[in-house]
């Protein structure tokens, strides 16, 4: 503990030094009274008993004052003079503008100045920027740091905390931005604008936003000078990383390709604090007939219109600001004849609940298509069921249908001849013919040379199956195979008119007659072909042979 007092005798913590830096680091000049409002705005509520405002004041702000002045000690900060109410304003030196881009974690070339010299004339223009900056962040209480706190002061900080929302964090805020029309971004040249804040929050739906800032103090004239700028500035390209020429203001700042449907350019929100002699009500149309080519979009059959090209400015008071937030419906778009919340005036809600509409009815049509697709399917795979009906065999002997399994089992094969033996009749009364019938007759009813039967072997040149001509038995499917012939060439069989008994009884014929039997005396036949007869005098030559 006496290390910390040595290095920092105001005794702040690390908490609120932060709080200084990135507050400093993105407003350049601010009072410790907004520094506490951005970074603390429990300390708001926590001090409410204090007999005056300027006590309060004191109160609230004493934690970031110690902290403002153990920074100025280490060289991070500086008086940056008063403002016209007496407030002392602060800035970063270069070395606090080092250590903000850590805390802001950006670039130290994106930092911009050190502010130094803008509290000379009172600093009214940076106080309204940071005003406006307060007023659209809107800072929520942390709850938790107010537990021990009386009920009278959770219950101010819990309604401030229910209230309306604002936009981004601090950290999504830049000031004092140069938007070169020419030159580079680190050295602007002439003809460019300068941005008093820019807004970059995609997490709240405000992707990019451009914030101008009027003490009352321009002209119309003026205003629209500057808006022009901004658009030149906006068409401005240059060739990115790849080689390829994109937008300039592209190349540092992410955003959609098209805003709300419509290829527009980052909308440009003008904020009028009322301090001087211009009166806004006046003002405003002023620069709208001035700036028409600028924001005017093209109106469409659906009664919305299309932006492409065009820049959208927006229009609000910072006392209304104050007051609604960005939730509130205090925004006035050029073209439009209400006011509106931020969201709804930085897009184009006509156009989105046209194409919510098309879609729909898109999406209408192809369900109708597919419910006619599905209608006239069913449709057909009835009237083919229905054919298919009308076509189902009917059993001759009952009466009765085919069913799916028994058709297909006496359906006829391609040359047309049936594969069942009773194809018209069905399952049972198929059954009840085949058991009418005895063993001794169905074996003959199987034997019946039946013309055109499809068997297995169809392809035989016989139109018939062949009738034993000793007998006059139909030949077995066997005895068939063995006897058919091949070709051109003869039956192999030795009695092919023959069936199967009568070519064996054949056979043990012959051999009761002969002592051998036919079959032997074919092979002795054959084996006394295959042995040449020897030549007379042929004996002694087969000795030098061996």
């Amino acid at each position: 503990m006496a290390g910390k007092r040595k290095n920092n005798p105001a005794g702040s913590t690390n908490r609120y030094r932060g709080d200084v830096l990135r507050v400093l680091g993105v407003l350049k000049v601010a009072t410790a009274d907004q520094i506490q409002r951005i970074g603390a705005p429990h300390l708001t509520f926590r001090h409410a008993d204090k007999p005056t405002p300027s006590k309060q004041k004191q109160a609230r702000t004493a934690s970031h004052t110690a902290a403002l002045s153990d920074m100025r000690r280490h060289g991070l900060s500086e008086y940056g003079g008063s403002t016209e109410t007496g407030d002392t304003l602060r800035n970063l030196t270069p070395k606090g503008l080092l250590a903000a881009s850590y805390e802001l974690r950006r670039p130290v070339t994106e930092m911009g100045s050190t502010a130094r010299g803008a509290g000379s004339s009172g600093a009214s223009h940076p106080m309204a920027v940071n005003e406006t900056v307060i007023a659209l962040l809107r800072p929520k209480p942390n709850m938790a740091r107010l537990t021990v706190d009386p009920p009278h002061v959770q219950a101010a900080a819990q309604a401030a905390a229910d209230g309306p929302r604002g936009v981004g964090t601090i950290a999504s805020y830049w000031t004092e931005v140069s938007l070169p029309a020419t030159g580079t971004w680190n050295a602007p040249g002439k003809g460019g604008a300068q941005a008093d804040i820019v807004l970059t929050a995609p997490q709240d739906r405000v992707p990019l936003l451009f914030i101008e800032v009027d003490n009352c103090h321009e002209t119309a004239e003026e205003l629209a000078d500057k808006l022009e700028k901004y658009v030149r500035f906006f068409l401005r390209k240059v060739k990115d990383t790849d080689g390829k020429e994109r937008p300039m203001w592209r190349t540092r700042w992410r955003a959609p390709d098209t805003w709300s449907g419509d290829a527009t350019f980052p909308p440009v929100l003008l904020v009028f604090n009322r301090i001087g002699e211009r009166n806004p009500d006046r003002t405003v149309p002023r620069l709208m007939e001035l700036t028409r080519p600028l924001w005017q979009g093209e109106r469409q059959k659906g009664g919305h219109h299309h932006y492409d090209g065009r820049l959208p400015i927006i229009a609000t008071g910072l006392n209304q600001l104050r007051e609604h937030g960005p939730a509130g419906a205090v925004f006035l778009r050029f073209g439009r004849d209400h006011k509106q919340h931020l969201w709804e005036a930085i897009g184009n809600p006509r156009r989105e609940a046209a194409d919510a509409r098309a879609r729909e009815e898109a999406r209408a049509r192809q369900e109708a298509y597919q419910a006619q697709v599905r209608r006239a399917a069913q449709e057909q795979a009835a009237k083919q069921a229905a054919e298919r009906e009308a076509r189902r065999p009917i059993c001759t002997g009952c009466g009765a249908k085919f069913t799916d399994e028994r058709w297909e089992a006496a359906k006829a094969t391609d040359w047309g001849t049936p594969k069942d033996s009773h194809p018209h009749l069905c399952d049972s009364c198929k059954q009840k013919a085949g058991t009418a019938v005895s063993p001794a007759a169905d074996t003959q009813e199987r034997q019946k040379p039946v013309r055109n039967e499809a068997v297995p072997d169809d392809f035989w040149p016989h139109p018939q199956r062949p009738v034993c001509t000793e007998c006059g038995a139909a030949f077995t499917d066997e005895r068939w195979k063995a006897t058919k012939r091949v070709g051109w060439t003869p039956s192999p069989a030795k009695r092919p008119p023959l069936c199967g008994d009568c070519d064996q009884r054949f056979e043990s014929d012959w051999e009761q007659s002969w002592g051998v039997s036919h079959r032997q005396e074919e092979r002795d036949q054959e084996q006394n072909q295959a042995v040449p007869e020897q030549k007379a005098g042929g004996t002694w030559l087969s000795r030098f042979r061996r």
